[in-house]
């Protein structure tokens, strides 16, 4: 498949800034198969769309506050993006800079947020991989945890210039170990009361490189996904195999049930890429939000709904939808090959 196949026209303004409030208020978009005409509802409909039996399962990790805003000994700024701790405790990172700093390289915090601070100190190493650009970092503090609270932010995609004001809306209300870069933002549309009413089960992916790189090749099948860590308890495969249906909340949760599935191993790192043709083993239904063009997470809704996301994405261009990470979503059932 041709990458430019997965184009599509996204207006600067129909891109959220700020997420709705309250959560469930999101619009969702309900495409129920071939040959149905797509329904407008809002995700406080949710436990009323799904059906008895059916299981949700959510990607229940956190985002790490893991973009630092250091600088050199000798003043220039330099920012660092923490991607995944590694085996040894040091951290695969994003530089910018990367090419104006050496390894070796000692990096300081520009701001001082608290007034009892941590004191932390990133060491640049060299380059992770040849591949894509990233850098080995270590982090020098009595508490990493902490110092990491203190100097270092939650990473909001680039294509959110807007402030925010609680820094909890990227969080999900389930989230828990932090170890992501980026929020399983289908989730963020869920409240606590609408999960009461739901048979609802965890599952862990640490979103990581993989799934925001942009496709750069020219054809589809010639991207590759970075390895993202996943888990998946037993206990949930074995709910999911004896449910009605397997409803994903987010793209993230169907490469953790997916990839488990596969692999026949219940953890592990992955770089599952999800393109048609594709053997679906455990998801039925996916509720996600609405996606960069060209991008690997389109490619995933293609695979699971055929070329009709080009009518649902033109529907909700049409009818006033938000995209992308703070944007409204959809409810999707899984067309059959």
């Amino acid at each position: 498949m041709d990458t430019a196949d997965f184009d599509y026209d996204l207006p600067v303004d129909r891109i959220a800034q700020v997420p709705v409030e309250p959560r469930d208020s999101a619009r969702l978009l309900v495409d129920r198969g071939k040959g149905a005409t797509p329904e407008h509802h809002t995700v406080a409909d949710l436990p009323t769309l799904l059906q008895p039996g059916d299981l949700v399962v959510v990607n229940t990790t956190r985002v790490l506050p893991a973009r630092l805003l250091l600088q050199k000994p000798t003043g220039g700024a330099v920012e660092v993006f923490l991607l995944e701790r590694l085996a040894d405790g040091a951290w695969e990172a994003l530089i910018r800079p990367s090419r104006k700093v050496p390894p070796g390289t000692h990096l300081e915090p520009r701001f001082r947020r608290t007034v009892e601070i941590v004191p932390l100190t990133v060491e640049v190493g060299p380059h992770a991989t040849a591949d894509n650009g990233t850098r080995m970092v270590r982090l020098h503090t009595d508490d990493e945890a902490k110092a990491l609270q203190q100097h270092g932010a939650v990473p909001l995609p680039p294509y959110i210039t807007a402030e925010l004001d609680d820094p909890e809306r990227y969080q999900t209300v389930f989230a828990d170990r932090p170890d992501s870069v980026a929020a399983p933002t289908a989730g963020l549309h869920l409240t606590p009361e609408i999960l009461e009413g739901l048979d609802v089960a965890h599952v862990e992916l640490a979103v990581g490189l993989g799934t925001f790189k942009p496709m750069t090749a020219d054809q589809v099948e010639d991207h590759h996904m970075h390895e993202e860590r996943y888990r998946v308890p037993a206990e949930t495969l074995a709910r999911c195999e004896r449910a009605n249906r397997v409803v994903a909340i987010g793209t993230t949760a169907v490469r953790a049930l997916e990839s488990a599935a596969r692999r026949g191993q219940l953890e592990g790192r992955t770089d599952l890429f999800i393109h048609r043709p594709f053997d679906w083993q455990v998801v039925d239904v996916l509720m996600t939000n609405f996606h960069l063009p060209r991008s690997s997470l389109l490619v995933l809704v293609d695979a699971f709904v055929g070329p009709r996301w080009r009518d649902l994405y033109a529907e909700a261009l049409e009818t006033g939808y938000r995209f992308l990470s703070f944007g409204d979503a959809m409810l999707l059932t899984r067309t059959e090959a």
